[in-house]
């Protein structure tokens, strides 16, 4: 486009009005961008909160799943312990399972992060964003290196949790309310999967099993209580302060005793295990499908690695306990295929259907304990009698 000098000011040079249009959509921007950072929270997760006995004023926590490419929602209700508001689909994640180690190696963080108000961005080049707060005293005990992971807009990761505009609009929402609110800082929770049994046993020969029991630990407490768990780090592990109040550590105890007998159960009957591969990081099956139908998400981040996300390589294959059988069972079905009802007389009880006799200890061998015909027909003696009509039924065939 060329710009031409207005009679009006003669002597304005090009750069003088190139400044002068951007002073002027200056203001139009930062308009923007307000509005963005101030949009009210849905009304119909406002309803959920009211629902569920808590308000955009309470206390919030998230919860990401990785493996699932769910973030959720939890707020503190007014009995004071967290509940359960909605879940969002993560539009794109990146890297593998398992904690980020060091600086570009797109790994998307797992872990227990605190998020204060400075850390939000309402003037974030990914619509709205804020910064989870990798690396943690946890990573740095580990050497890990890295920063600005967020929880982002668009659907492009190199490490983030890209949510799309909309998505990541309501999610800020809901954590500047919070901070309105009286709420210094608030957690994040970062996990691989779901932390339940079914999923330790199933990855329980990862080489990242030891710290993901670590998350578990936290993991465990939150569900037990209700109550934001009290993360510490001790001696580059993560460790969690009990609960003021002992009824919540009775519950915490209760829980953990629970899962890990889940877990060795699992384990015991022959669970499968499996390490999950991706080419590079994933995205939630919702975006998934709309994608597939045509509707554009906007910058997805090598769209070409989500046909390889979540490739499972069994490690240990599933294998079935055999049943065991009580010898009272097996023990009738033998005697009914040795000896056809027909053969029996009136009154006639097998030994393994009468009292034991005071003679029992006198017996040295199982074969003694057997009905005649029985003995005589396993031992090959005799065969066993078969029906008349019978025969001629199959004669018949």
């Amino acid at each position: 486009m060329v710009i031409r000098p207005s009679p009006i000011v003669p002597r304005l040079s090009i750069a003088c009005l190139v400044v002068f249009g951007l002073a002027l959509a200056a203001p139009n921007v930062a308009q923007a961008q307000s509005a963005k950072a101030t949009a009210p929270i849905p009304a119909a997760t406002l309803a959920l909160m009211s629902q569920k006995g808590t308000s955009a004023s309470a206390p919030v926590l998230f919860r990401a799943y990785k493996k699932e490419s769910e973030i959720e929602v939890w707020k503190k209700a007014a009995n004071g312990r967290f509940v359960h508001i909605k879940t969002f689909p993560i539009c794109r994640w990146s890297g593998q399972l398992g904690p980020k180690r060091k600086t570009g190696d797109r790994q998307t963080p797992e872990g227990f992060y605190t998020v204060p108000q400075r850390q939000m961005n309402p003037n974030s080049s990914y619509y709205l964003s804020f910064d989870v707060g990798y690396p943690n005293a946890y990573d740095r005990a580990q050497g890990s290196t890295g920063s600005a992971v967020m929880v982002h807009g668009v659907c492009s990761s190199m490490g983030c949790f890209a949510m799309t505009d909309q998505v990541v609009g309501e999610i800020y929402a809901i954590a500047r309310d919070a901070f309105a609110g009286g709420q210094a800082a608030f957690q994040f929770q970062s996990f691989p999967f779901r932390m339940n049994a079914a999923n330790m046993a199933r990855y329980r020969t990862d080489a990242n099993i030891a710290f993901w029991r670590q998350l578990k630990e936290g993991a465990d407490r939150f569900d037990a209580t209700g109550e934001e768990p009290n993360v510490t780090v001790t001696a580059g592990r993560y460790a969690f302060l009990p609960y003021k109040d002992p009824a919540l550590e009775s519950l915490v105890t209760a829980r953990r005793a629970q899962e890990e007998a889940r877990i060795a159960s699992l384990v015991e009957d022959g669970s499968a295990a499996v390490r999950t591969t991706y080419s590079d990081g994933a995205q939630h099956p919702f975006w998934a499908a709309l994608s597939a139908k045509g509707v554009s998400l906007g910058d997805v981040s090598r769209p070409e690695a989500l046909a390889y996300a979540g490739q499972d390589v069994v490690v240990i294959p599933a294998q079935r306990r055999p049943v065991q059988v009580a010898e009272v069972v097996w023990s009738r079905w033998m005697a009914a295929a040795s000896v056809p009802v027909l053969t029996r007389v009136r009154g006639f009880k097998p030994t393994y259907e009468t009292e034991p006799s005071r003679f029992t200890n006198l017996v040295t061998r199982y074969e003694q304990t057997l009905p005649m015909m029985l003995s005589a027909s396993l031992a090959g003696q005799m065969p066993a009698p078969t029906p008349p009509a019978i025969v001629e039924t199959l004669a018949q065939r």
